[in-house]
Parts: C-alpha cells; structure tokens; sequence
C-alpha cells in the first residue's frame, strides 16, 4: 500500500477530497451519503455501517478503493 491508503478510520470527506475516483465504489456499496454535510465528520466505518454493511463488506469495499489507487499512480 502507498502513503495514500484509504482507511476505515478516514472521514469520507477527507477521501473524496484526496481521491474523487473512490466516490463510485462508495455508491456501489450503497453509501450514497458521500455529498451529505455528515460526510465531513463521519468515518467510512461509521457510514458504512449506518447503511448497513458489515465487517467483511467493508474491508471488500477498502480493497477496492485502494486497488483502484494503486492503478492511478
């Protein structure tokens, strides 16, 4: 991973900010709450499993994220 891994513990605006091309995973796994003003403060983890998703959906989700990462640099 690089320095610029995504990380639970990241809010989902500090993401989106660093790395826009995450936002159509994020939709994909249903957290359509990305452009909500809870985005600045709330944590992937925090988000993902106010919409429901699990422990194993959310490392899937972070794989993702940081696969397609990986492939821009």
């Amino acid at each position: 991973m690089t320095d610029d891994e995504i990380k639970k513990d990241m809010t989902l605006g500090d993401i989106i900010t660093k790395h826009p091309e995450t936002a159509k995973i994020m939709v994909g796994y249903g957290l359509h709450c990305i452009g909500c003003h809870v985005a600045t403060w709330e944590t992937l983890e925090q988000g993902a499993k106010a919409h429901g998703l699990g422990d194993k959906q959310i490392e899937d989700m972070l794989k993702e994220m940081n696969d397609i990462i990986e492939k821009k640099e």
